[in-house]
């Protein structure tokens, strides 16, 4: 084993990456971190799972990375993290690829390609991409079982859905209902209400629309609305291709309604309109007026640009309720009871928000216009007509198509969208109608109105509202349990649990479980012809022995699972059974009375497939009761997926676990946000702005990928992706840390250091050892805490300040000179033990997010000390804050000098003088005596770090400091409200006395309006003011005031820690050992001897040079300048 340190020429990610993988695949780390766990509690972590048919995206990186970020933390901690590996492998995302790929259509299946051909197909494409998925898996680091994944059209996880929907059958919340539903005419399916409610469904389009007319019948008029004339009622639609199905108008029963005489915009005939009182200014606005006389109707002209109107008659909705009109578009009539339709009912749902307080009802195609057609007396009959098999079915077929017999609109799809590319006509159904209606004088208003519209979740197409026959789950039954539950369960952020998920659950639907598709788990559900007998089949045996039944009652001729050995639960075993529709719809069943019952031809939302992984990827309760019931692997302590779950997978594991069990799923959820592109705009292959995830991983290597995605947005905010920040990431953070081991390593190899000497005590170290320790100690719980509260965000942030602003920004700059200078003593090994320790301990931290590279440190670190024994940071336990390492008053003594400096180094950056060039003096306001000892205490490192002589420290600086304040309005609205104003006053008028007690004591108590109100120093923003060759800045309650003038003297020390900084560049470049020996000779300048003579003692301690030489030409020499001093150097040994 080697006993040094290794040491780079440079720092590669990539390479760093591809070599640690190796590493971990050679040694099978990975399952060693399951192993070494064995017996220990485990820490369940359930797979969301990834359909293969699609290649993946960046945003999966994110994705998977949250997921392995706690599963590796939780290794560290001791926990056994087993984590099975999933394909969603069924439903629409399939099905429409395999179609695109056939070049068929969903009308072909069962005709040109039989349903087993294409459930074949539908296998074939599903697992396309899986070796790309796994390349992405193990590239990104991403620790996941891909050895025995469960996948979803597997017979053994079917065969746990079909047990899952017995319970729920059995506990009377399975039934078969006739509604209205979300229906995908592209996708050729019914979706359920949580499909129709992801993120992105609802899109604002532009739609026509049209205010009807519709003509009443004159003798089912009251006698209030008699003796006007003919009569018209307005009804608003925003999908006029509804109208040929409207079969009545409902009214709100306590809403006003008037009759309202005016024009037809159109065909300029007289009419006379009911609507809503409350609406007759949104209809009758811009091109109308109010009629003062008779003579404004009687010159009203065609060509007049207003047009007069008239209010005539006022009543109730109820006094209209039972007044019938004319059919508005006779193009068919309903085949059962059509006496009933075309009249004015009344309903509660009616509102005055928009259109005309009238409803046109089209009972076929809106789930409240059934409900109010049902509950109206008599009954109207929605719009069904008898086709050739004398079946009731609706004006629009399930492609999105006018049936036949509809005159000029027959095989017209409904909407343009549902044409193929090129093939839709210039005017939409929609259209063609309202131009119809125009010419017949049965349009009042025409328009396009832009409003939100839902879209299929797949096909992106239009959904329509459509009569189905469906099995649902009564999910209203049990969602006051699943919100209940629901309150159990960490969200990350709470708000989405509280607010978009639990705001659903109130409002939950009853679950349409049926699609009417091919490739999925089929309904296990078979009925009789009557539908008085059926019967749900929950496993594999149960349907293997009702076959033998009706093998013996002489409906099946043979048993397809013929071979199959019940009980046996062997991979070969399942091989024998397909449960998928093409052999299922086959099978008959023997009902109890004898008749024969043939499947329910749907299957089921996929949805369910990825809910129920957590029982079905065990095959319980077939296989491993144990881990369920004895919650060995379930509920899961962590899932992790993108917001738009809430209406997926967290919604289905959630139902699913309260149906059956009566239990959370899951303990705790990180819901993660969209990735979208730098401008905030989402990444799609349209838009050009998709960013490939292995190009990413390749260039940056995925530390750096997954560092950037983690540390620069919480996991459930929107990350605006920039590639430039992934590079940056790069830069700050991992170059920081390289450079810091380098330097380390380069220095430990030079002495020896191997970690073999005794640990030097705590309390024998100098204070920065101390300090840096105290930090990490800090950093330790801090960074352990937010990875326990599911917030790596703040444990990437604290682990990047930690890296680069303390250990490399500080504790190496001040120490290097241990490290390069002195004897191996004690100093220099406890500098060394120091130093180890925080990249060690570092290494542990950052394990989970940055895996390579910290993985490839702590080796780097451990090989060559035998600090510890194992192979992988990810086998290592995670570090321990020990208490007594951490002094809170020597963190804050030294925040205080790291604060001076930084205010110190902005105001020399701000007038551009460079950190080399000593300045005189700094003068800093102390508020009281603990402030005064903090930075009385380091003085000296302030001085050497912004290169300053003195440090004056005032106790009162009225006379030569002027503060300014200013109110914050940021902190004090949300507080204040309407008060801010005079807040804001009173505090502009603060005098100086009243600002240094503010920062004293960091709160003021005021008098506002006879209110006492306490201020707090976030409240305001105090500045000070200038002064005469000073500069001033401020920062965390402390002011400096920087003495900028610069005499010969400091002029001179400036030029000489120019030429230090030189001659070392050229030392190392040259390739001298750092402990050689120099002679250096230099080109006269007359500037330069001067500053040279005034510091040489200073110049050949640093550079180690033994003599300084001034010769009148340098041959060979290396050019050199800065400020305005050119000359050239030759060194040599």
């Amino acid at each position: 084993m080697s006993t040094k340190f290794t040491e780079y020429k440079g720092l590669d990610l990539p390479t760093v990456a591809s070599e640690v993988l190796d590493f971990w695949k050679k040694n099978n780390i990975f399952e060693q971190s399951v192993t070494s766990r064995e017996g220990a509690t485990p820490y369940v972590f359930f797979e969301g799972p990834p359909s293969a048919n699609g290649l993946p995206g960046i945003h999966h990186v994110m994705a998977r990375a949250i997921k392995d970020i706690f599963c590796r933390y939780k290794t560290q901690k001791g926990y056994q993290v087993k984590r099975k590996a999933g394909w969603d492998t069924h439903g629409l995302p399939v099905e429409l690829g395999t179609e695109k790929e056939l070049g068929i259509t969903k009308e072909d299946i069962g005709k040109t390609i039989s349903v087993t051909e294409y459930n074949e197909a539908c296998k074939r494409t599903v697992m396309r991409y899986t070796d790309v998925w796994n390349d992405l898996t193990e590239k990104m680091g991403y620790w996941v079982d891909m050895e025995d994944p469960y996948v979803t059209y597997k017979s053994k996880y079917m065969e746990t859905v079909w047990w899952l929907l017995k319970q729920i059958y059995n506990k009377d919340l399975l039934y078969k209902g006739y509604t209205i539903q979300p229906y995908s005419p592209k996708a050729g399916t019914g979706l359920s209400s949580h499909e129709v409610n992801q993120p992105g469904s609802y899109r604002d389009v532009t739609d026509t629309t049209i205010v009807a007319q519709f003509k009443a019948k004159g003798e089912t008029l009251p006698s209030f609305l008699q003796g006007f004339g003919t009569v018209h009622f307005l009804a608003w639609t925003t999908t006029p291709w509804t109208l040929p199905s409207n079969t009545a108008l409902t009214v709100g029963p306590k809403i006003d309604y008037v009759l309202v005489r005016t024009f037809n915009q159109y065909t300029f005939e007289a009419v006379n309109v009911v609507l809503a009182k409350n609406l007759v200014g949104k209809q009758f606005g811009g091109k109308y007026f109010v009629a003062e006389s008779e003579a404004d109707f009687a010159n009203y002209k065609s060509d007049d640009k207003k047009i007069p109107y008239q209010i005539l008659a006022e009543t109730k909705g109820a006094d209209l309720v039972g007044i019938r009109y004319e059919q508005l578009l006779p193009l068919a009539l309903p085949y059962q009871n059509p006496e009933n339709a075309f009249r004015v009912i009344s309903g509660d749902f009616v509102t005055t928000e928009d259109g005309t307080g009238i409803v046109h009802t089209a009972p076929t195609f809106g789930a409240d216009d059934a409900k109010v057609a049902k509950e109206a007396t008599p009954e109207v009959p929605p719009m069904l007509v008898l086709d050739e098999n004398e079946n009731p079915v609706p004006l629009v077929d399930l492609q999105g198509r006018f049936i036949q017999g509809l005159g000029d609109f027959s095989g017209k799809y409904v909407k343009n969208e549902y044409y193929n590319d090129g093939e839709a006509p210039e005017r939409s159904a929609d259209v063609e109608i309202a131009i119809q209606l125009k010419e017949e004088n049965k349009a009042f208003k025409v328009e396009k109105y832009v409003h939100s519209y839902p879209h299929c979740w797949r096909t992106d197409k239009p959904i329509l509202y459509y009569p189905l026959d469906s099995w649902f789950i009564k999910v209203t039954e049990i969602k006051d349990r699943m919100f209940d539950l629901n309150e159990t369960i960490n969200w990350k952020p709470k708000a989405t649990g509280e607010g978009r998920f639990g705001n659903w659950l109130k409002n939950a639907n009853d679950w349409n479980l049926s699609r009417s598709r091919y490739w999925g788990i089929p309904l296990p559900i078979w009925r009789s012809e009557d539908g008085t007998e059926e019967m749900l089949v929950g496993s594999v045996e149960e349907l293997y022995n009702e076959i033998e039944k009706s093998i013996a009652a002489g409906f099946q001729t043979e048993n397809p699972y013929k071979g199959f050995k019940i009980g046996d639960m062997s991979e070969s075993n399942y091989d024998l059974v397909d449960l998928h529709k093409n052999v299922v719809d086959n099978i008959v069943l023997v009902s109890p009375s004898g008749k024969p019952m043939k499947r329910e031809t749907d299957l089921i939302d996929v949805w369910f497939d990825s809910g129920a992984m957590p029982y079905a990827q065990w095959h319980y309760p077939f296989e491993n009761k144990d881990l369920i019931d004895e919650n060995k692997a379930f509920p899961a302590d962590f899932i992790a997926e993108g917001v738009d779950q809430t209406r997926g997978w967290f919604y289905t594991l959630h139902a699913i676990g309260t149906l059956v069990f009566d239990k959370i799923a899951y303990k705790n959820v990180v819901s993660n946000g969209l990735v979208l592109d730098k401008n905030g705009q989402k990444m799609s292959k349209r838009l050009g702005n998709a960013v490939d995830p292995f190009t990413t991983l390749t260039e940056f290597g995925p530390d750096a990928t997954r560092w950037y995605m983690i540390s620069n947005a919480n996991p459930w905010d929107n990350l605006k992706f920039d590639i430039e920040g992934v590079a940056e990431v790069r830069r700050k953070f991992f170059g920081t840390l390289y450079n810091t081991y380098s330097f380390f390593s380069l220095y430990a190899n030079i002495d020896g250091f191997t970690y073999s000497e005794a640990e030097v005590p705590l309390q024998e170290r100098p204070e920065i050892d101390r300090w840096i320790l105290s930090e990490l100690n800090t950093l330790i719980q801090v960074v352990d805490e937010a990875y326990a509260d599911y917030e790596p965000t703040k444990a990437a942030r604290a682990i990047s300040d930690f890296v680069q602003e303390n250990l490399s920004n500080w504790y190496v700059r001040l120490c290097r000179r241990r490290f390069w200078k002195g004897e191996y003593a004690q100093d220099k090994i406890a500098a060394y033990q120091t130093l180890y320790t925080c990249l060690l301990t570092v290494s542990k931290l950052g394990a989970p997010i940055a895996p390579f590279f910290m993985d490839k440190l702590y080796r780097d670190l451990t090989l060559a000390t035998s600090s510890e024994n194992y192979d992988s940071v990810h086998l290592a336990q995670f570090p321990v804050s020990v208490e007594n390492f951490v002094d809170k008053s020597l963190e804050s003594k030294m925040l205080k000098a790291q604060t001076v400096s930084s205010l110190v180094l902005s105001l020399r950056k701000k007038e551009m003088i460079k950190v080399r060039q000593p300045l005189q003096k700094v003068m800093i306001p102390v508020l009281d005596a603990n402030q005064r000892a903090e930075i009385e205490a380091v003085s000296d490192l302030i001085k050497a770090e912004v290169n300053v002589k003195e440090i004056e420290l005032l106790d009162d600086a009225s006379g030569i400091l002027v503060k300014q304040i200013k109110p914050n309005f940021k902190t004090l609205g949300p507080r204040f409200g309407k008060d801010m104003g005079l807040i804001s006053k009173e505090i502009q008028g603060f005098e100086q006395e009243e600002i240094a007690k503010l920062e004293r004591d960091s709160e003021l108590v005021i008098d506002i309006a006879g209110k006492s109100i306490t201020l707090s120093l976030d409240d305001v923003e105090i500045s000070s003011q200038d002064i005469e060759g000073w500069l001033v800045a401020n920062s965390n309650g402390i002011t400096v005031a920087l003495d900028i003038t610069i005499s010969e003297e400091l002029r001179k020390e400036g030029i000489a820690r120019e030429l230090v900084n030189r001659i070392q560049n050229i030392r190392k470049d040259s390739g001298f050992e750092v402990t050689d020996k120099i002679v250096v000779k230099m080109e006269k300048n007359p500037q330069l001897e001067e500053a040279v003579l005034a510091n040489s003692a200073y110049i050949k301690s640093e550079t180690l040079t033994e003599s300084l030489i001034f010769e009148e030409k340098i041959e060979n020499g290396i050019e050199i300048e800065f400020d305005d001093i050119k000359t050239s150097i030759l060194i040599s040994k």
